[in-house]
């Protein structure tokens, strides 16, 4: 090795750190990067080890760093954190132990690669035959101009770039023939087979080969033909799943049980309980019926806040309290052949306006299957002949299946007509389900597909049949793929749009894979792609955001990926901003901006942002795409102006809070304590330095707030603020004692006050106990340094106060032996309960500290204290200031996820909850949500081929949204909601995109606005409001005199606005019935339009 090493040549790596070649041997080419150094090697080997004149991929070093590859290791958090909320540990090292085998770099091919790649898999091995032609460059992402020209395998183009991907994935490469002569054994190493681009009598016997060992190797094939994909997976005679669908279990608390034969429990509150008849609970906190506690009953649902549970008339009777838990249960599914399931296929539906589709495109698919083996070729584009052979062959096949449905001819003939061509946002939808196959094959989470999916974009190319068969003909440019589906007009049309997409991270990147294949933007065409993302590059966003690379880490994400798209195709014109999309940054993303772009895509991850950026979409009359993803859930919709309602057309209903005296005194659930956890947080360690700073930055003299205080005048948020300077530790040692103090306060005295006002024994006005479900009684916690949950509790707190107070200490100063030494040292006042009032209503709000009046007393004390301050010589600069932090979820140095998870454990414990890990603590007050790649590789694909729609101005009957759950698996599309329109009366309608224009002038008159609309509009406004300012209300005092004032003195426009917007109502036809709405009036203070 070292003589190996003595050769090399060290250049710059592009994926950080270096790369070199060796000079005695240049078909070896070593990487050193700094978190994992690897070879990339030309190397020859024995067929069985399917590297014959190959490129792979090979660590270094197998133990440091360490590998994915053994069940004691630790999973990289730092990268795949949201991936692990998805999948859990289990699933995580099951892959990191798994191999897989992928035959064909095509698009779908490459896609699934890159997914697995992400996903962390022990090691993939990648196999294609074919040379890099002018044509991959529009479906392969990975395959470069270079790569054509200098004519390399695709697979020796693709393979270092999967590398890149994931640094704990070993990637390997073959060229090899797989044909019928093949001996297969060498199959037997791996966990998962995939084909795709083999021919169907390869499908079959690799499938026989598969299915017939022990265990058997997991086998899944896709084809992508033009407008139609499948997908097929046979995962053997019996295939355990130990979690079917991925959901985290709830508590379900109860109000009652009855003793009767079944017994029926009824949930608290009438909450819904989400089970199914035949699931499994355990009972837990039960009163009465004991016997029941740790029991596991089967239930069958009555009613959506009702089950029963079998017999309980001999139990005793149920008292108070208790919940029930939804017992995981695994399941074994059962798959036939392909042989066997090409006769009887088992499909999925997911477009249930045309349910007999996946059928349809089973038979055609089939045919096509026969036409290649009787031609050995694909249709040819534009030929009547082909296309008629292929419907006959179609026929055919139908008669030969049991499943089966009547011959789509129109389908047949658009397969027939676009087969050699390719949609990449199609193999980008279907490749990220099949990645997600991929997954459950190797860690038996999730279930399996059954066992086959079926996908059409008929909708898409319906319209475009009466076109010229010219305009699919290819003209040797990478567009050709793209042009045999949707003609060259549409693919011109794609390269001058112009596109505003907002946000770019993982559904960001997989867009602007999508718009470089598809040529969306081209400066050649006067498109553009403008992109805007505030935030930098995360390591944890490595895991599902593609574009990206370890050497990106802290760099914009927005310039970042507009130079990754750039390489993926660099006819793009991508403009990149750093700014959020929101009412401070209207002065650069105004109308004028709105104005020049064609269609705005959403990549968000909040609601509030959607709904902003729909709200200028609508004003604007832009269409919008958005989507969205959690965990194995996405969705897609689809927003036309005139067509469809909008984003904001429906809400979700808000998400419950959690009641003030819940977090504060009452926790029943896990989620309760880390929430409680997570407000300390912001309260000691942001709020208050927060509100510190502000009150010495208005009165920066102590001395001048004493003589105020003394004068008798009240400073808003003197007492607390006095408070903090007189506790303020000066050293280390002082903020273990704070640390400590503050475990006193949060888990024993809290709960000693509250049994003092609430005895265990005591009752309701009704005779029912106070302390039953959902309250639970606490349990007062003594310390004990040596409890690690005590210990980190202290630790993490300690460091916090230190952090804020600019305070140094050493690792030695975090040692048990020095912490211990301390507390020694520290006196723990004596406890004397206090008589106050503990808030119990659950509709009660939390109280303004700072606005709360301060007693007599209080003021005395905080006059005292600050003399007290002022002359121990804490009024210094420094002693009035402190640092505020910001809870920072992904650093875990900082300890703040530390103080979290010790918090909410400790006091998860003093109310008996079971407490939740670290990983579990972090999700939920991070307010993380899972993420993973296969999802947002599904959802941009989607929406993608609804661009094209958009681009072609199709109707609303050619659009889908859709909504997926992969887990289960659910696909499902439907159409979008029509827009609806609103009667005003004498056959006046409006709807959401509807915006009423007067043009006035200087002089115009409130009144002359009101004549305008009724002149130009039919109708006579009654009442008129600019925002939240009241123009003219009839019966408001003085309004009828505002009617001759001008447009100009009553409202002013934004600034860069030359107009403004206006609600209108309009008188009702009877009187005593409420003003009728109407659509908003843009009115434009001037004639030309331009600003006053």
């Amino acid at each position: 090795m070292k003589k190996f090493l003595s050769t090399f040549i060290m250049k710059k790596c592009p994926i950080g750190g270096f790369w070199s070649r060796d000079c005695d041997n240049p078909e070896v080419l070593q990487v050193f990067n700094q978190s994992q150094p690897f070879i990339c090697c030309i190397s020859s080997c024995s067929l069985s080890d399917i590297r014959v004149k190959s490129l792979s991929v090979k660590r270094l070093n197998p133990i440091s760093p360490p590998t994915m590859a053994s069940d004691l290791m630790e999973i990289d958090d730092s990268l795949y954190s949201r991936q692990r909320y998805v999948l859990g540990d289990r699933a995580m090292h099951q892959m990191a132990q798994s191999s897989v085998f992928l035959s064909g770099m095509g698009a779908m091919g490459v896609e699934i690669a890159k997914n697995i790649a992400l996903a962390g898999v022990k090691s993939v091995t990648l196999h294609d035959t074919k040379l890099c032609e002018t044509w991959d460059l529009g479906s392969n992402f990975f395959i470069r101009r270079d790569d054509v020209s200098s004519q390399r395998r695709r697979v020796e183009a693709v393979c270092p770039r999967v590398a890149e991907l994931n640094p704990y994935v070993q990637v390997d490469a073959s060229s090899v023939p797989l044909d019928d002569n093949t001996d297969l054994s060498f199959l037997r190493k791996y966990q998962c087979v995939i084909l795709t681009e083999a021919s169907l009598t390869l499908q079959k016997r690799v499938n026989k080969f598969c299915h017939s060992q022990q265990p058997p190797v997991r086998f899944i094939c896709c084809d992508a033909y033009g407008i139609c994909v499948r997908v097929f997976c046979d995962f053997g005679e019996e295939f355990e799943v130990s979690d079917p669908t991925g959901e985290e279990p709830k508590e379900i608390f109860i109000q009652s049980i009855t003793q009767d034969n079944p017994g029926v429990v009824t949930c608290m509150d009438n909450h819904p309980h989400g089970l199914q008849t035949g699931q499994s609970v355990v009972f837990r906190e039960v009163g009465g019926m004991l016997q029941l506690n740790g029991s596991t009953r089967q239930i069958t649902v009555r009613s959506p806040h009702s089950f029963e549970i079998g017999d309980t008339s001999q139990l005793p009777t149920y008292t108070h309290g208790g919940f029930v838990v939804l017992l995981k249960t695994s399941k074994t599914y059962t798959f036939g052949t392909l042989e066997q399931q090409l006769c009887d296929p088992q499909v999925l539906i997911p477009d249930f306006s045309k349910p007999e589709a996946p059928l349809q495109i089973h038979a055609a698919m089939l045919a096509l299957d026969r036409f290649q083996e009787q031609l050995c070729r694909l249709p040819n584009v534009g030929c009547l002949q082909d296309a008629d052979t292929l419907l006959k062959l179609t026929e055919e096949v139908n008669t030969t299946l049991k499943n089966k449905a009547p011959v789509n001819s129109e389908l047949v003939r658009c397969l027939s007509r676009t087969a050699r061509g390719t949609l990449a946002p199609l193999a980008a939808a279907v490749g990220g389900i099949a990645s997600q196959e991929v997954l459950k094959a190797i860690t038996g989470k999730f279930a399996p597909l059954q066992q086959w999916f079926y996908l059409d974009t008929l909708e898409l190319v319906r319209p475009l049949q009466s076109l010229p068969s010219e305009e699919f003909f290819p003209r040797g440019d990478r567009y050709d793929g793209l042009r045999a589906c949707i003609g060259e007009s549409m693919c011109l049309d794609l390269h001058k749009l112009r596109v505003f997409m907002v946000g770019c991270g993982a559904i960001g990147c997989e867009m602007l894979k999508n718009f470089a294949l598809l040529g969306v933007g081209l400066a050649s065409s006067s498109g553009e792609v403008c992109i805007t993302d505030p935030d930098l590059i995360e390591k944890s966003n490595l895991n599902r955001q593609f574009l990206f690379r370890p050497h990106h880490i802290q760099k914009p994400k927005s310039t970042t990926a507009a130079e990754a798209t750039r390489e993926i195709n660099p006819e793009l014109q991508v403009e990149a901003h750093l700014h959020k999309v929101c009412p401070a940054t209207e002065n650069i993303y105004n109308d004028s901006f709105y104005s020049t772009m064609n269609i705005v895509v959403t990549a968000l991850d909040n609601v509030e942002a959607r709904r902003y950026v729909d709200s200028r979409c609508v004003s604007n009359q832009r269409p919008l795409l958005d989507s969205g993803t959690m965990g194995t859930k996405g969705h897609t919709e689809i927003i036309v102006p005139n067509l469809t309602e909008s984003y904001n057309s429906h809400r979700d209903p808000p998400e419950e809070e959690i009641p003030f005296c819940t977090l504060k005194s009452f926790p029943s659930v896990i989620e309760h304590t880390i929430q409680w956890a997570r407000d300390k947080f912001e309260s000691a360690f942001v709020h208050k330095p927060s509100m510190y700073n502000a009150f010495w930055q208005m009165h920066p003299s102590a001395e001048a707030v004493l003589h105020r205080m003394q004068a008798g005048e009240s400073l808003e948020g003197s007492f607390q603020v006095i408070k903090l300077l007189s506790r303020r530790p000066s050293h280390w040692e002082q903020c273990i004692a704070a640390a400590r103090l503050k475990f006193e306060k949060y888990f024993k005295r809290k709960g000693q006050q509250l049994l003092h006002s609430f005895p265990l024994e005591t009752r309701l006005k009704d005779g029912s106990l106070f302390w039953q479900s959902p309250k639970r009684p606490p349990t007062p916690i003594e310390f004990d340094l040596k409890d690690p949950l005590h210990f980190s509790f202290i630790i993490s707190t300690a460091r916090l106060f230190a952090d804020i107070y600019n305070i140094s200490y050493s690792v030695k100063d975090l040692s048990e032996e020095a912490v211990s030494k301390i507390l020694s040292g520290v006196k723990i006042p004596e406890y004397r309960p206090s008589e106050k009032c503990i808030e119990t209503d659950e509709s009660a709000k939390k109280p303004d500290q700072l606005k709360m009046p301060l007693s007599s007393e209080e003021e005395r004390e905080a006059i005292t204290q600050l003399e007290q301050a002022i002359t121990s010589n804490k009024t210094t600069p420094d002693g009035l200031h402190m640092s505020s932090l910001q809870f920072e979820k992904d650093d875990d140095n900082n300890g703040h996820i530390d103080f979290v998870t010790s918090a909410s454990s400790l006091r998860a414990r003093m109310y008996s909850i079971e407490p939740a890990d670290r990983l579990k603590t972090k999700r939920i007050a991070g307010k993380i949500i899972p993420a993973i790649a296969t999802a947002t590789a599904a959802v941009a694909g989607m929406v993608a081929l609804e661009l094209i729609k958009v681009v072609g101005g199709y109707g609303l009957e050619s659009f889908k949204n859709c909504f997926f759950n992969l887990a289960i698996p659910v696909v499902v599309l439907t159409e979008p909601a029509t827009v609806k329109h609103t009667l005003i009366r004498n056959n006046i309608f409006f709807s959401i995109w509807d915006c009423w224009t007067i043009f006035g002038h200087e002089d115009f008159t409130l009144s002359d606005f009101m004549s305008a609309v009724r002149e130009k509009y039919g109708i006579e406004p009654s009442m008129v409001v600019h925002g939240v300012k009241m123009l003219y209300v009839p019966v408001m005092p003085g309004h009828s005199k505002r009617l001759k004032l001008t447009m100009q003195k009553l409202i002013k426009p934004l600034a860069g606005r030359r107009y403004v917007d206006l609600t209108v109502s309009f008188a009702p036809e009877s009187d005593g019935d409420e003003d009728l709405p109407g659509p908003p009036v843009r009115y434009h203070f001037s004639p030309d339009g331009k600003a006053p």
